[in-house]
């Protein structure tokens, strides 16, 4: 089966076939730092690492690229409110970006341009554009560059929208547009705002508008024609409107398909600052390990909502321990002999280990759900073949395990996550340990009623002990 994907353009499912076979471009819009990251940018970016990481596994030679926008109106706002330059609020906020995509362990992008080193290729655009009456310099002479939108014909082609119905743009209360739906190329220099962020142009001293920075950086890094536009569902209308028409209307072909994630919900209501319910990277990942934030966040179907609630850690944190107590158990099981699986690299290589249905749920519009349910299965059975001994059943489980967590990136066995074990786990490691260590010695002395009442305790708990030649392991 061929991998299929939900195009936003077409909005329906396509057989994903990328322009030049085994090489696949993407260009996904990476965060405006003004402030700090939140859920919502933490999931979108996990979505695209997941799509990434499924494509390699597929194959492919994979070109990520994720823009970061340092240049906007609330950078310049939030910096001025704070007295701070506003390149070094931009950082400061790219720096925590990042922290949290590294904490999640979301690869890096193949390139991470920011908006300010493309400022001569957005001219360009806009130029093109100009030239082939597209775009406009403001009836009231001042440095402001617009998008006719009502010459382009196919504008609202992406969200399947007639221009006469869509409201006017954000912008509409600047002068000098012909039209109300016009949206800002460049936009000229406000009193009060440091010379810093403005670049001298033919039309004036000003600074680009916030679509013509995507169309630009993603053509640079990409090329006129590329594989796979991504993003969340709330840029859809204006920014990805606007920036296919303005880059159609250039002459470039641009994205092939678009994607679009799902967004958050905090216990069934929109994550807004309105409603203050706001939930911010560094308080998800001060609330759990983040192999279980990861697992929470990526657990639902990329264009799906995800809600979150209480409780949503320790839910990822019950499944993760399911993966790895049977990792666990196997792996002892089966270490010294004869059918210890040898670890694989990540690549394309894992696909034989992978069953069927994870690879059928994967293909399939990326399926997380029914991939998970594929896992799960795989544990079940598993685990089924370590209580009957059946030991090559128990090591084609594990090698399917194996190859399904590392593809969704949450392998508790790979070294980036091998030292977070949850505070819990921690704390009933090292009370298993002393019970294990008194059960021991109650042998030793011959006490056998103190050691059997030790086991019969766990057991009721829901903890088994196995006695190996050399020690004892328990398990859930």
């Amino acid at each position: 089966m061929a991998l299929r994907l939900f195009d936003s353009h077409s909005q329906n499912l396509r057989d994903f076939v990328p322009l030049v076979a085994g090489e696949v471009g993407i260009y996904l819009c990476g965060p405006t730092v003004q402030s700090s990251p939140h859920v919502g940018h933490l999931r979108s970016a996990l979505v695209y690492d997941q799509l990434r990481r499924w494509l390699t596994v597929k194959g492919n030679n994979v070109t990520l690229v994720r823009n970061v926008t340092d240049i906007d109106d609330k950078v310049l706002a939030n910096a001025q409110a704070l007295g701070e330059q506003w390149w070094a609020l931009a950082y400061r906020y790219e720096i925590e970006f990042n922290q949290a995509y590294n904490a999640l362990k979301i690869s890096a992008p193949t390139y991470e341009p920011r908006a300010t080193a493309s400022i001569a290729e957005m001219l360009a655009i806009i130029e093109r554009l100009i030239e082939a009456g597209y775009a406009y310099q403001a009836t009231d002479g001042s440095a402001d560059v617009y998008f006719a939108a009502s010459k382009w014909a196919d504008y609202g082609e992406l969200t399947n929208q007639r221009a006469d119905d869509m409201a006017a743009d954000e912008e509409a209360e600047l002068r000098g547009k012909r039209d109300p739906r016009d949206f800002a190329l460049w936009k000229a220099a406000k009193p009060g705002e440091p010379a810093s962020a403005s670049w001298s142009t033919r039309f004036g001293v000003g600074r680009p508008g916030w679509h013509i920075e995507c169309s630009a950086m993603s053509t640079k890094y990409l090329g006129s024609q590329f594989d796979i536009h991504g993003g969340g569902l709330d840029l859809r209308f204006p920014h990805h409107e606007n920036e296919l028409a303005q880059s159609r209307a250039a002459g470039d072909a641009f994205a092939n398909y678009w994607l679009h994630n799902g967004l958050v919900n905090v216990q069934g209501q929109k994550m807004s600052k309105s409603l203050g319910n706001s939930i911010f990277a560094a308080d998800l990942l001060a609330a759990g390990r983040p192999l279980a934030v990861r697992f929470y966040l990526g657990s639902a179907h990329y264009r799906s909502v995800l809600d979150y609630h209480e409780g949503v850690l320790e839910e990822a944190e019950s499944a993760l321990a399911r993966i790895e107590g049977f990792l666990e158990r196997a792996a002892r099981r089966l270490n010294d002999t004869q059918f210890a699986p040898s670890v694989k690299r990540f690549g394309s290589e894992l696909l034989g280990d992978l069953p069927a249905d994870f690879v059928a749920a994967m293909d399939d519009d990326l399926s997380i759900p029914a991939a998970l349910a594929a896992l799960y299965e795989a544990i079940r059975a598993g685990n089924t073949s370590l209580e009957r001994e059946d030991l090559p059943a128990v090591a084609s489980a594990l090698s399917a395990v194996r190859g399904m967590v590392e593809v969704l990136g949450i392998n508790p066995e790979a070294p980036q996550w091998a030292s977070q074990g949850s505070g819990e786990g921690r704390a009933l490691d090292a009370l298993m340990t002393s019970l294990i260590e008194q059960r021991k010695a109650a042998r030793a002395a011959k006490d056998f009623a103190r050691a059997d009442e030790i086991r019969d305790a766990l057991q009721k708990a829901g903890i088994k002990l196995e006695d190996g030649a050399d020690a004892t392991h328990w398990s859930l």
